[in-house]
């Protein structure tokens, strides 16, 4: 297991968003951001996490004013594109557990690799006092640009880990996607990750 380089802190700063954007999807197009200095955030607020990435996970600045924390985890030799993940938090809103693993596992259909959403395990999880629920999920990944916009084009081949996390402020989420290789490569490091997150606030 890889040894965990830093400790981000990510707390909630008070968000309005529009109703339609809780039920259906929590992500806007993403643009190209530059790497982050990784700074350590140190302000504290109720319904805070704290978590810590591997190592080899490369911190970027949020494409999004809805993300949290970003970062690229390198692909798999052969694989056509780097993982991602995201982290989302929504103060005193977000939907609910149910709706949200509706979601993500409709993005997904099968695809010749045997993935699809028949395949997805959904588990419960606990991390030093915080519930989580784990969503695993293959198969052809259709991405959501964001609310009330078409999907993005087909991805065979694709796996998601996501995480809902629930906290007195809200829910908190991880979502981490990419070409299945890769992230089989980072499962154990993705796991190890979500055993770092612990209340912040």
């Amino acid at each position: 297991m890889r040894q965990s380089k830093r400790v981000l802190g990510v707390f909630g700063t008070i968000l309005f968003l529009a109703s339609t954007h809780c039920s259906r999807n929590m992500e806007e197009p993403a643009a190209g951001g530059a790497v982050s200095s990784g700074t350590v955030s140190a302000a504290g607020a109720a319904g805070g996490l704290l978590f810590t990435a591997p190592d080899g996970w490369i911190e970027e600045t949020p494409t999004s004013s809805m993300r949290r924390a970003q970062y690229r985890l390198p692909r798999a030799g052969g694989d056509p594109e780097d993982g991602e993940l995201v982290v989302f938090h929504f103060p005193g809103q977000g939907g609910t557990i149910e709706a949200n693993i509706k979601r993500w596992v409709g993005q997904f259909s099968p695809d010749e690799t045997g993935g699809g959403p028949s395949k997805a395990e959904v588990a419960p999880r606990t991390a030093n006092g915080v519930r989580l629920m784990l969503v695993d999920v293959s198969g052809t990944y259709r991405p959501s640009s964001g609310p009330m916009m078409r999907p993005g084009d087909p991805k065979k081949g694709y796996r998601m880990l996501a995480v809902i996390a629930q906290t007195a402020a809200g829910p908190w989420f991880f979502k981490l996607t990419g070409p299945r290789k890769t992230i089989d490569n980072w499962h154990q490091d993705f796991l190890a990750f979500l055993d770092t997150i612990r209340p912040g606030g």
